[in-house]
């Protein structure tokens, strides 16, 4: 009989605190599987490159070619940009500093992004919140005895910034690149640090523990009010890639056509008892 391997791909194993009994499972795929749509297209993400890529559509399917998502299909054409989640230095070397030439709109995540340039390259980087052409930011991974006072945009190992500070596109192990608070208007906060690990409060009001030299980069992602904006209209929506529910949730009154009630639910309960021979009057 053939043996069935499960392999959960929803979840990841989060690294615990030392002598730490507990285990926590948070819920990562979105960066972690999310590279499959584009690999099944043909898209080679090794070849780093600023021109925006063409991305057929995948209607909601998977690898196997079934439905996973039913509200998923249609809407504008869209072309990915390869943004680099990596922030690294040369370890006790000097720190590396980039320019931003500019922020731009990417229709594949909530959040902008920015192009920023040095080392004699140009790539792609999650913008944070105040971030605009012309600024400058530095990337380094060493941890000093003195936390730093980094300024928004830098990027440093959490045990190097001090308690308090919000940061995103936070790394789950170091040198893998952010998984963490990368959609638009997340952070994290650092709350604590127990040894040689950090724990964090992430966007869902969960607490994260992770290695002291994982990097961050400090402030808050860029397009706050994402979470404000009102779509106005279904079309707008199919606009988006956006398909509409069931019409089992498509209330009508019956004015224009046959009104969708619901159906009734069986009851169930104790038998009716017989009704008495006999009856007792008071007067």
């Amino acid at each position: 009989m053939a043996k069935i391997l499960l392999k959960p791909i929803l979840t990841e194993l989060v690294p615990m605190a030392p002598n730490s009994i507990l285990k926590s499972f948070f819920h990562n795929s979105a960066t972690a599987n999310g590279k499959i749509k584009f690999i099944l297209q043909g898209i080679d993400l090794s070849k780093k490159t600023l021109k925006p890529l063409p991305l057929p559509k995948t209607g909601g399917r998977g690898p196997d070619g079934r439905i996973w998502n039913h509200r998923c299909g249609g809407g504008a054409k869209q072309r990915y940009r390869q943004v680099d989640f990596v922030r690294t230095a040369q370890k006790n070397g000097p720190a590396v500093v980039e320019r931003v030439m500019s922020v731009l709109y990417d229709p594949c995540r909530t959040a902008d992004i920015a192009v920023v340039a040095g080392q004699e390259q140009k790539r792609y980087i999650i913008a944070s919140e105040n971030m605009k052409p012309g600024d400058i930011i530095k990337t380094s991974v060493d941890i000093p005895l003195v936390p730093i006072q980094a300024k928004e945009g830098d990027a440093y190992p959490l045990g190097a910034l001090p308690l308090g500070t919000v940061v995103h596109n936070v790394e789950m192990y170091p040198g893998e690149g952010g998984r963490y608070a990368r959609a638009a208007g997340t952070c994290a906060i650092i709350l604590r640090k127990v040894q040689d690990t950090c724990i964090l409060k992430l966007p869902s009001k969960r607490e994260l523990v992770v290695s002291k030299n994982c990097m961050a980069t400090v402030g808050r992602v860029s397009n706050v009010d994402h979470n404000k904006e009102h779509i106005g209209s279904p079309s707008r929506a199919r606009w988006f890639g956006i398909r509409p529910k069931s019409g089992l949730w498509h209330r009508k009154t019956g004015y224009a056509g046959r009104k969708i009630k619901e159906k009734k639910g069986c009851i169930i309960g104790k038998k009716k008892e017989p009704e008495p021979s006999t009856y007792k009057l008071t007067l």
